[in-house]
């Protein structure tokens, strides 16, 4: 703990420089998206329930979030070390800026729930079923956590500090405001843009990362 608080001090006390700005920055603004995202993704898949079971789908949306962010963050600095990782998840998160873009020139597909704003134009159709929506939360959960912590360890991965703030503010985000951030997404759809051009960055730069790095790099695999 010592250690991490350290890495926290030493990042913040420099965060006026633009390394470290521009890594706070795109932290922020993939946790906003995100995080926003999450809850209408998890609203679309509970639409087409009665009112009292899908309060509890939501519930379980949001509480197992939380706990796949709190455990995936746990791990996220091992999990950067793997060969391969960071590559793998610039494609991941590449694959999330297409949903992202989807989502925004929608087809339909869901009735929307009154709990959430926004999931009625998400495109993704709703469970038929108490069981069948949580287990697609569920999977859901586990692609999403992973794609919100593997994006903030991308954009932060030299500023451990902001990097730990960074997933914090992710579960804080999701349990306390996704809601309220999909409200403000769906009602300035420049915001997503701004966000999605943000992810597709980070994306680009873990791709190109994820290559060359003379640590964890594909490219060395092959030399």
């Amino acid at each position: 703990m010592l250690e991490l608080w350290q890495h926290i001090v030493a990042d913040f006390s420099n965060i006026g420089s633009p390394a470290a700005l521009a890594a706070f920055g795109q932290v922020l603004m993939i946790d906003i998206m995100l995080a926003g995202d999450n809850a209408i993704v998890v609203g679309a898949l509970a639409a087409g329930l009665p009112a009292d079971q899908r309060r509890k789908v939501i519930m379980i949306g949001i509480v197992a979030a939380l706990v796949l962010r709190i455990a995936f963050a746990l791990v996220v600095t091992q999990l950067m070390q793997i060969v391969g990782l960071i590559f793998a998840g610039g494609l991941l998160l590449l694959w999330v800026s297409w949903k992202m873009y989807r989502e925004l020139h929608p087809a339909g597909g869901s009735a929307g729930s009154p709990e959430i704003a926004g999931d009625e134009h998400s495109g993704v159709p709703s469970a038929k079923s108490f069981a069948g929506a949580a287990w697609a939360v569920a999977v859901a959960d586990v692609s999403m956590s992973l794609d919100n912590v593997l994006a903030v360890a991308g954009a932060a991965r030299d500023h451990p500090g902001i990097l730990i703030v960074g997933l914090i503010l992710s579960v804080a985000l999701m349990g306390v405001a996704a809601n309220f951030i999909a409200r403000y997404i769906e009602r300035y759809r420049w915001i997503a843009y701004v966000g999605l051009v943000v992810i597709v960055y980070v994306a680009g730069k873990m791709i190109y990362d994820g290559w060359v790095d003379p640590s964890v790099g594909v490219m060395h695999l092959f030399g």
